[in-house]
């Protein structure tokens, strides 16, 4: 009975969540290919507990249009800073199919 482990449930949060956790030039790439698809990035928050029962907060409004990797990064990291206790993830909305083309968690609390 040595040879058995306990069964640790981990919960998993779409797209790269059965990977290790991003690099910050993974991540930088991330965005680089949300801009390229001409996807509006947006930001979204929430407590760790509420994560999988509700609906996260926006943090402010999806970023029409934006094509700085820069900008797309410390607006994460401000909302990173503002909500320490939060998991943030980054959604890339896609105009014409009007569904989300992407999205992942860039920090997890």
């Amino acid at each position: 009975m040595a040879d058995f482990q306990d069964y640790k449930q981990t919960v998993k949060y779409e797209t790269f969540s059965y990977l290790p956790a991003l690099t910050a030039d993974q991540t930088r790439q991330q965005i680089q290919y949300i801009v390229s698809q001409g996807w509006n990035p947006a930001i979204e928050h929430v407590e760790p507990a509420r994560s999988h029962k509700y609906y996260w907060f926006m943090w402010k409004l999806p970023m029409f249009g934006e094509q700085s990797v820069d900008r797309i990064l410390s607006e994460i990291e401000a909302c990173h800073r503002e909500y320490p206790n939060h998991h943030v993830r980054l959604i890339g909305y896609d105009n014409y199919t009007q569904s989300q083309g992407t999205s992942f968690v860039v920090y997890r609390a």
